[in-house]
């Protein structure tokens, strides 16, 4: 890798000049091809301090629409980055489709800065690096290009350019302290970022070194890895992704049909409970907020099973400034052009905040598998990947609650009449809910096979018997007081 890294010193000054002139009207017209073919490409600038990844950058980007590409400089997590899962900040800022988005820095400064001076243990840089090579293929694999180049030059040179920066007084400001301790530790941080590039190097998602010793060079060498690149994505567009097998544990959850839904409670017993549990959820979630615990409770359900109720007597126990209700209805334009977990990347609660979701990223496997929304070879991969993003979210030390509603084909229909004829309850039943009850049978297949294959050890499904919603209320409360008293006792 860096170690073994030979520069190329065979371009003479008119070649390079010649080719980068080509090179950059090259990409210029690429921009407009990945723009019509909507492909998303996320270009990834690391490399040592000093060693021009900004100059190149803007050099690059001059020859651009700016219309349809976005830099992003990530070198320092805001004080609300920390406070949200380590991939976040970087999720969040993937570009849509038929766009650049260029990064000024990426998670491998992050990882390997905190990982040099000693904020993360050897166990939590390797799960690190995990979370990275599957975020990585999961743009990959679902029609991004990833480009990722690191920056390269000697210690002597970084010292002489940081030199050079320093006693510049317009300049000096770009110096930072850990450019400093990069350069004095410079074999110690060789040594780490080698490492981590041989453990990142993916055939879906490889590094390029650029020598960065000469600028032309530098930029031209960007340009036309850039240009090979797309070119290649763009043959490859129609094709179908490998499906990976699941590597989670998982729980080992019954059929809705052998589920019953004779379960009832009385209702002073619910009144009684109801207000003991929802007395000791305000109280958990004070301790959650001081202990910075984060939670995410997932609601799904046939419609008219009783989620919004639930949600309510939930909610209610709850301090309103620490958590959100997020009701998920079909994807935005700005929601669609994207890899389609990130409208729930972005509404990710804070540490010691709670995040309640009315429908969920399980759609991919339900609604958009059976409409047809997404092709079989999405909502096939969308199993592992919604297995990885939950795992993210427990790596993060989340609590995750995932609950089915479920009832009979007879308590649904009886709820739709009662609603359609109750003028103050009309607005809650559509032409949809009619439609989606005609493919009651197909649903119940995929939502099998939903939970079969996510529900894993860290985040498991729940089943909440709702043809009596006083008790999938209690139910829920009970779930979810249960799984925060648990973490507590982790983290004591």
């Amino acid at each position: 890798m860096l170690k073994e890294w030979v520069k190329n010193e065979n371009d003479t000054v008119e070649d390079i000049s010649e080719r980068l002139e080509k090179a950059r009207f090259e990409l210029a017209t690429r921009q407009m091809m990945i723009k019509e073919k909507k492909l998303p490409v996320l270009v990834i600038f690391d490399g040592w301090g000093a060693a021009g990844k900004g100059s190149v950058l803007g050099r690059i980007i001059k020859n651009l629409d700016p219309r349809f590409f976005k830099c992003q400089t990530l070198s320092k997590a805001t004080d609300d980055d920390l406070r949200k899962p380590f991939l976040y900040r970087y999720f969040v800022k993937i570009p849509k489709e038929g766009n650049f988005a260029f990064f000024d820095e990426s998670w491998m400064g992050e990882v390997t800065y905190s990982y040099l001076k000693g904020k993360l243990s050897d166990d939590e840089y390797r799960e690190h690096i995990k979370g990275i090579k599957r975020f990585e293929r999961q743009l990959n694999d679902n029609g991004y290009l990833v480009v990722k180049f690191f920056f390269h030059i000697d210690k002597k040179t970084q010292k002489k350019r940081l030199e050079k920066l320093k006693d510049d007084k317009n300049a000096k400001w770009r110096v930072s302290k850990r450019d400093k301790w990069e350069n004095k530790h410079y074999k110690e941080c060789l040594d780490v970022y080698d490492n981590y590039i041989e453990d990142t190097n993916q055939f879906v998602a490889p590094w390029y070194f650029v020598d960065s010793s000469d600028k032309k060079l530098a930029e031209l060498t960007v340009i036309e890895t850039l240009i090979k690149s797309i070119d290649v994505a763009l043959s490859n567009s129609k094709q179908n992704v490998q499906v990976l097998q699941n590597i989670f544990p998982l729980v080992k959850m019954p059929k809705l049909s052998e589920i019953s839904l004779d379960k009832t409670i009385e209702q002073d017993e619910y009144k009684s409970r109801l207000d003991s549990l929802q007395k000791k959820l305000g109280n958990l979630h004070n301790e959650l907020y001081k202990k910075k615990i984060p939670v995410i409770i997932a609601y799904e359900g046939w419609d008219a099973a009783g989620k919004g109720g639930n949600i309510k007597r939930l909610a209610a126990a709850l301090d309103p400034r620490g958590y959100e209700v997020h009701p998920i209805a079909s994807p935005e334009p700005e929601e669609k052009a994207r890899h389609y977990l990130w409208r729930f990347w972005k509404r990710l609660p804070k540490d010691g905040h709670i995040a309640i979701f009315d429908r969920t990223w399980y759609g991919r496997v339900m609604v958009e598998r059976l409409e047809g929304f997404c092709s079989e070879n999405d909502w096939q991969r969308a199993y592992n990947e919604i297995n990885e993003f939950e795992k993210e979210l427990y790596d993060w030390n989340a609590v995750i609650v995932k609950f089915w509603v479920q009832i009979d084909k007879d308590t649904q229909l009886a709820r739709f009449t009662d609603r359609q004829n109750t003028p103050e309850k009309q607005w809650k039943i559509t032409d949809e809910d009619w439609r989606n009850r005609e493919k009651w049978d197909e649903y119940e297949v995929a939502i099998n096979e939903m939970i079969e294959k996510t529900s894993t050890t860290f985040a498991p499904w729940h089943i909440l018997e709702s043809n009596d919603k006083h008790y999938a209320r209690i139910k829920a409360l009970e779930t979810v007081v249960a799984a925060i008293e648990k973490k507590l006792e982790e983290v004591e």
